[in-house]
C-alpha cells in the first residue's frame, strides 16, 4: 500500500485512522484497554534497519524508491486515545492516528497486535479481579504463552488489579511486583518430601510457600507445620476438588496452631472457578492459562480503519459500507456520561460531553513519557481503579448480558 500510494501521489495525503471494535466478545459487558505503554515504545522505536531493507529488496517486496522511504521512516504524526486502563465498549474510538497515509497505515499491524492481545488479557483479568474480591491474585501464565506475550500479559493483569506475577522479566521491565513458588519437580528431585521441604525452608525461610499435593496433602501439611513450628507462610494446592481440599487444609492448619498460614490454590483457574471458590477458605489464587488466553477470547476484535482524509480543500469523511462490516466515517470524540458517580452511557461523536475519554499520546512523533515505562503502568493501574469504580453493579456480572452501559452516537 505504501509503495502504490507513493506512485499515485497519495502517500502524503493527511489521514485519520481509528481503532475500535464492532462488538464486545460474547458474554462480556465491558472491555479494558491495555497496551498503550507498550505501543508507544513500539512507535518510538519503529524503524527499518539495513538488514531488513535488504531483505525487502532481495525478495522484491518493495521497489528502490519505497526502500529509500523506509530508510528514512519516522512517525511524525499525532496519536490520541483512551487512557490505558479505561473501559471500552462496541464502537468506542479507543485510538486515533493522524498523519500522512503512508506513515499511519504502516503502523496498523503493530498497533492492532499490541492492543488486541493486551486488552484481551486485561478484559479477562478484570473479571477475575472482581470474582476474587479482596483476595490476593497472582499471574502465573508464562508457560502457556510465547515469551513476549507472557511479559505483556503480566503487565496487563497488574494494570487491572492483579497483585503480582511469577514473570521476572515483567518485574524488571515494567515494575510489576514478583512472587514465586516451587514445582512438583522440586519435591520429586529429593529422596523424600521432608527433605524437599527442609531444603526449601533452609534456603527461603519460613516465609516461603510449600507445595503440598505432590503426594498426600494431609501428611504434607503436617510436615510443613512441624518443620516451621507452625510458622510456614503458605501452602499451595494444585489439584483435585480445590474447595473441598482448601476446607480440609484450613481445618487441619488451625488444629495444628498454624492459624496465620495462608492457602494458595492454582490449577487452571478462570473467573468462573474463582467465583465458585468464594465461600472456600482460600487466601490467594494463582491464574495461568485462562488469563494469558483471554479466558476464551484471545482478541477483542479491534480494527484499524481510515475514517477521514484531506483532499487539499478540506476534510472528507470516508467509511466502509460492506454488509456487517460498515463503520461511521469522520473523526470522533468520546466521553462517558456520569450520573451520581456512576457511568450511564458512552457518547461518541463530533463533540465531547461528560468525562472526556481521549488524551494525546503522541505529538508530532514525540511519545508521552508519562504513559511509558513502569511509571506508565502505575498510572494505568490508578486510572483503571477510577474507571472501574464508575461501573454499575450489573456491569460486573459474569453471566451473559448486555453491555454495562449503552453507546450513543451524538
Amino acid at each position: 500500500m505504501v509503495q502504490a500510494a507513493l506512485r499515485s501521489g497519495k502517500a502524503d495525503r493527511q489521514t485519520v485512522f481509528e481503532v475500535f471494535t464492532r462488538s464486545l466478545p460474547a458474554g462480556r459487558r465491558f472491555g479494558v484497554l491495555a497496551g498503550n505503554g507498550r505501543l508507544l515504545e513500539a512507535v518510538k522505536n519503529f524503524r527499518f534497519n539495513q538488514e531488513e531493507i535488504t531483505f525487502l529488496l532481495r525478495n522484491e517486496i518493495v521497489d528502490d524508491s519505497t526502500a529509500v522511504w523506509l530508510e528514512n521512516f519516522r512517525f511524525n504524526g499525532h496519536i490520541y486515545g483512551y487512557q490505558e486502563g479505561e473501559l471500552f465498549f462496541a464502537n468506542s474510538p479507543v485510538l486515533r492516528v493522524e498523519g500522512s497515509f503512508a506513515e499511519a497505515v504502516i503502523l496498523e499491524t503493530v498497533i492492532l497486535s499490541i492492543l488486541n492481545y493486551d486488552s484481551a488479557v486485561a478484559s479477562a483479568a478484570a473479571r477475575m479481579r472482581y470474582a476474587a474480591g479482596d483476595r490476593y491474585l497472582a499471574e502465573m501464565g508464562a508457560r502457556r504463552a510465547n515469551e513476549y506475550a507472557a511479559v505483556a500479559a503480566a503487565r496487563a493483569a497488574y494494570i487491572v488489579g492483579f497483585d503480582s506475577t511469577s514473570n521476572l522479566e515483567a518485574g524488571r521491565s515494567w515494575g510489576v511486583p514478583t512472587m514465586g513458588t516451587s514445582a512438583h519437580s522440586f519435591t520429586l528431585l529429593h529422596d523424600s518430601e521432608t527433605e524437599a521441604f527442609r531444603s526449601q525452608i533452609e534456603s527461603m525461610g519460613a516465609e516461603t510457600t510449600l507445595l503440598v499435593d505432590t503426594y498426600e496433602i494431609e501428611p504434607a501439611v503436617r510436615e510443613a507445620v512441624r518443620l516451621t513450628d507452625g510458622k510456614i507462610a503458605a501452602v499451595r494446592i494444585d489439584s483435585g476438588d480445590l474447595s473441598m481440599a482448601a476446607s480440609k487444609v484450613r481445618h487441619l492448619l488451625d488444629s495444628l496452631g498454624a492459624n496465620e498460614t495462608k492457602i494458595v490454590v492454582t490449577s487452571d483457574l478462570d473467573e468462573y472457578t474463582i467465583a465458585a471458590l468464594a465461600a472456600a477458605p482460600v487466601d490467594r489464587y494463582g491464574v495461568g492459562t485462562s488469563l494469558v488466553t483471554g479466558s476464551g477470547h484471545p482478541t477483542v476484535g479491534f480494527v484499524y480503519k481510515l475514517v477521514a482524509h484531506s483532499d487539499g480543500d478540506g476534510w472528507v469523511d470516508v467509511a466502509k459500507t460492506s454488509p456487517s462490516k460498515a463503520n461511521r466515517g469522520g473523526k470522533k470524540f468520546a466521553s462517558r456520561k456520569i450520573e451520581g458517580k456512576i457511568a450511564t452511557a458512552e457518547l461518541v461523536g463530533g463533540d465531547s460531553q461528560g468525562r472526556p475519554l481521549q488524551v494525546q499520546l503522541v505529538e508530532d512523533g514525540n511519545c508521552s513519557s508519562s504513559a511509558m515505562g513502569p511509571e506508565g503502568v502505575l498510572a494505568a493501574r490508578n486510572h483503571h481503579k477510577m474507571a472501574i469504580s464508575e461501573l454499575n453493579a450489573s456491569g460486573f456480572r459474569l453471566s451473559n448480558g448486555d453491555p454495562a452501559i449503552p453507546t450513543y452516537f451524538v
